[in-house]
């Protein structure tokens, strides 16, 4: 992925062929160790085509993807073997539900890169 960063951003500065050299130079810059073998897997497959196109093309892809949906939904506690158990399964619910909210408002205010 870095040597496709490096290789777009060369694109974005006008180098429409950027070479091997060129994508090490930017990723040295920043003090990337470049890997030959991706590097020149990279160049091999992105010679002589438009990148323009390339975005294009992968954008159009991308919105064919499915990207939304609901999340799963909680599973539910099988009932015990034995009398009747129904009250207190419904007086336990709201507990758990309790300590999920404490959980999840353990996290609120911190940012990826805190």
């Amino acid at each position: 992925m870095k040597h496709l960063a490096a290789y777009l951003l060369l694109g974005l500065g006008g180098n429409t062929e950027p070479s091997a050299e060129d994508i090490k130079g930017v990723l040295e810059s920043v003090g990337i160790d470049a890997d030959e073998d991706r590097l020149e897997k990279l160049i091999g497959e992105l010679k002589g085509k438009d990148l323009q196109e390339l975005i294009a093309e992968g954008s159009s892809k991308l919105a064919s993807v499915p990207s939304g949906g609901g999340g799963g939904g909680g599973g539910t506690s099988a009932p015990t073997a034995g009398g009747d158990s129904g009250p207190a399964a419904e007086e336990e619910k709201p507990a758990e539900k309790e300590e999920e909210k404490e959980e999840s408002d353990e996290d609120m205010g911190f940012g990826l890169f805190d």
